[in-house]
Parts: structure tokens; sequence; C-alpha cells
């Protein structure tokens, strides 16, 4: 909820209110009379003079409040309605073993690709604020973690819980490929994309990388793929009798095989070697795959004026109960 003033214009009459009350505070104050004229001398007292401008005060303070009513306070929220089909976003990422290596770097540290991958992944769902976006992870097998949602707060908590292993080992990129294409299937939108990411070579599941590409395409899916990893050996935390220990292993990416599954698929594929890359390729396709949103904003209002309005009648009667039957001031 916010706050605002629909007419803040007459705001503007505080100035005067502000100027007349040091005006009125300022000058004699009216006259007060007293049954008992012995009484007269306590006029001269300091708590007498706070006492006879205490009417002033009030009023001034209705005013103020009454000025404040006129302005219209309200409270209110802004709903959307997103008249845009928008672009279904499926990820497929894998989580098998090497993503394990910790050849990529986050604020100067180390992590394990998985760790890169999350963050960049994380981002880029947060851009897609109108497109339904799905997940897959995949390793030796290949499952939906999350079906086509707008919810960004729960695609957010998926992918933060993501782990090496989760899935396997091993690498099913075909089957990642059919689950994803089968999640998209038959849904009407404007754009339908694919995205895998891998750092291995395809050897687990039934169905090849390309038979799977062929079959998404057909269904009007674009597919993307990513390589992920740098040329060489990459290092890997391993447990030994001297405790864990920096060993650097060679991870066999299959960059012929991505390349041909994103020339089916009619996208482009894109290697990335560091967590830099990795975040450009994502703004790439984030460009790439933009589409026109039609936004129709609601505003839902509730007026407060009544909570300003009620205690500057309040105020002023008691200014003319204090006038009229405490001090009787003589107009």
């Amino acid at each position: 909820m916010m706050f605002r003033f629909a007419y803040p214009v007459v705001l503007l009459l505080l100035l005067v209110v502000g100027g007349w009350l040091v005006f009125a505070l300022w000058k004699k104050p009216s006259a007060i009379t007293y049954s008992m004229t012995s009484k007269m001398a306590g006029l001269a007292g300091r708590g007498n003079w706070m006492v006879a401008r205490l009417p002033v005060i009030l009023r001034g303070c209705a005013l103020v409040l009454l000025i404040l009513a006129a302005a219209r306070p309200q409270l209110y929220n802004v709903s959307r309605d997103i008249r845009s089909p928008g672009v279904d976003i499926m990820l497929c990422l894998d989580t098998s073993g090497s993503m394990q290596a910790l050849d990529f770097k986050l604020g100067g540290d180390p992590v394990s690709r998985l760790t890169a991958v999350k963050k960049v992944v994380s981002d880029f769902i947060k851009k897609r604020e109108s497109d339904r976006i799905g997940m897959v992870v995949f390793g030796e097998e290949a499952f939906t973690q999350s079906p086509l949602t707008i919810d960004k707060g729960l695609l957010l908590g998926l992918v933060e819980k993501m782990e090496i292993g989760m899935a396997g080992d091993r690498t099913a990129i075909g089957s990642a490929i059919a689950i994803g294409g089968k999640r998209l299937k038959d849904l009407k939108a404007k754009a339908k994309t694919l995205i895998l990411l891998t750092d291995g070579r395809h050897n687990a599941g039934e169905i090849t990388p390309l038979a799977a590409a062929e079959a998404v395409r057909a269904l009007g899916v674009k597919i993307y793929t990513i390589g992920v990893g740098g040329k060489g050996p990459a290092p890997f935390r391993v447990k030994t009798f001297l405790g864990t220990r920096l060993v650097h292993q060679r991870v066999d990416l299959d960059e012929e095989t991505l390349k041909k599954v994103a020339e089916t698929g009619g996208g482009k594929y894109f290697r990335a070697a560091d967590s830099r890359e990795l975040s450009e390729i994502y703004d790439v396709i984030d460009r790439m795959e933009k589409t026109e949103v039609k936004v129709k904003e609601f505003f839902h209002f509730k007026e407060l004026y009544y909570y300003f309005l009620v205690p500057a009648l309040i105020l002023f009667g008691l200014e003319v109960l204090l006038k009229t039957w405490i001090l009787r001031v003589i107009p």
C-alpha cells in the first residue's frame, strides 16, 4: 500500500494557516471576564498566558486538519492486467557431478560451476517479469523441477535448492531436451524457447540430443545451448587420506553436438568459460527473446479524509466550549 494526497495543491493553505497562527499568538489576547475582580492579578502569570491563547491553538490545529482532509489523503495500490501472452521459456540445467568443478568465480572467490549458474539464472528469472518460465534439471535422469509458471518466487526458491548430483552424475542431454519440449507442447504463446546448459557430453538416456532437438523444433520451440567450462583441466575438491585436496581433471564438453542441437533448434550456441561470460550470454538471450507486453494498470483507493475531518470538528467544539463556558471571552 502507498500513500498520497489527491489534491496536493490544497496543502499550500497550510502556509496561510501558519502565518495566521503566528500573528494570532503574538497579538494581545481577547479580554477574559472573571466574576471576582480580585483574581484579575492572576492574568500576569505565565500559565494564564497559555490558557488565554488555547482557543487560538485549538482553532489553528482544527484548520490544519481540515486542510489535510480537503487534500484527500488516500492509501492505494496498483494491480496489473498483462494482455500479452509473452514468451514461454524452459530452462534445462545440468546438475551432474562435473558441475562441481571450481573454475568459476563470484566476488573474486572460486565457486563451483553450479553455484555460478544458480546466480546467473536467478538474475535472468528476475528480468522476465511477464513471461512464464519452467525448469528441468538433469544428470543421469531428467525431470521437471517446475512447470511453466509466472511465480518467480517459487522459481528462485527452486534454483536455490539445486544441488550437485540431484539427478545423478552422468549427463542425459537428449532426455532433458525432450522433457523440456514436452512441457512447451500445445501451449499458446507468442514464442517458445528452450535454454539448455551443460558442461559435459551426452552419455545417458535413450534419446539422442539431435533426435530430441528435431522433435522439439517441430513443435515450434527455439533452442539455445550453452556450454560451460574452460578449455583445460578444471579443479575439483577430492577427499583423500590426507584431507581434502584440489585435483585438476579434464571435463569432456561436446561442443559439436551442442552446436548442432542449437542449429537444429533455430537458436544459437554459446560458450561460457567464466561467470562474466555466462552472465553476458543470458543477457544476450534476454534481449533476443523480448516480446511487447501490453499492461493495463488498475488503481484501488481507500479514502482517509475522515481521520482528519472528525478530529477537526472535535477541536472546533472544544474551542467553542472553552471560550463560552470556561474562559468566557468577550467578543
